[in-house]
């Protein structure tokens, strides 16, 4: 999937959701309060917040505000391949505040926003992301060892608990770790982030479902965490290449084409 980038003003209510794609917020006018399971902090003019995917925040505008939101799925061209270590930026959530090189990108980024061609966002997005995790040390630097996590535990623990939408820092507090050090250790451990990690055994679960129980979709999300039917849908569709539908009338075929014959009764 691709990057997607948009000029918005929040709303000046308090508002709160979370979702399965990555996102930063830059505020460009006015301002703006974010609190991220528990980190809380204001957006001004030319600072923002790192939001990983499937974080619980709230966040309400300040009067008249403006900002530019980049939504990043985990598997955006801006995050994978060549610009995978892009994404340990959302190890955790944090706040920043971009230096005068930034700014300077940031002006051009929002001129080719504008222009009446289409902009390059992955290309955009990209850019922006390495410049910004050059100036986050935290985010730069090599990590040392790391304890290991007792993963048995924590795939019991999700599959206890498939039918509720787990945050990590449900995981993090399972395995007795702040987050930010719970989502590094994870990474560096399985190759993947938290939430790709409890999103594969979603889908799993839905698969195995899907094949052999009669459940219909909606059931099927509830029972695996998902939010609704077309969110398990699309989910779905990005890890296997088909639609949950589809490999349940292949089952059932397959089923009936390899059935033994009846036996007529005299």
């Amino acid at each position: 999937m691709t990057s997607k980038l948009r000029l918005t003003p929040l709303d000046n209510t308090i508002k709160h959701h979370d979702h399965d794609f990555h996102q930063i917020v830059i505020g460009l006018d006015g301002h703006a309060d974010f609190e991220i399971e528990g980190l809380g902090g204001r957006i001004e003019a030319l600072s923002g917040c790192i939001v990983p995917a499937n974080y619980v925040h709230y966040y309400e505008g300040i009067g008249t505000n403006r900002q530019l939101i980049l939504d990043l799925p985990d598997d955006a061209p801006a995050l994978s391949g060549v610009y995978r270590e892009h994404a340990r930026l959302f190890d955790a959530p944090r706040f920043f505040a971009l230096d005068e090189p930034l700014r300077a990108y940031l002006t051009f980024l929002l001129q080719e926003l504008t222009q009446p061609r289409p902009a390059p966002g992955d290309l955009l997005a990209a850019t922006f992301l390495g410049c910004l995790r050059a100036r986050l040390p935290e985010a730069a630097a090599v990590p040392a060892p790391r304890r290991r996590i007792d993963l048995a535990d924590i795939d019991t623990f999700i599959q206890h608990n498939l039918d509720r939408r787990l945050a990590v820092a449900d995981l993090a507090e399972r395995a007795c770790l702040s987050v930010a050090h719970f989502s590094e250790c994870f990474r560096e451990q399985t190759g993947v982030t938290p939430y790709q990690y409890v999103l594969r055994q979603r889908l799993q679960a839905a698969r195995t479902l899907l094949t052999d129980s009669p459940l219909p979709l909606n059931e099927i999300a509830a029972r695996t965490g998902f939010a609704s039917q077309s969110a398990l849908s699309r989910a779905f569709r990005r890890v296997f290449n088909e639609p949950p539908g589809r490999l349940r009338r292949h089952q059932r075929l397959t089923r009936v084409a390899t059935a033994p014959p009846r036996r007529l009764s005299r």
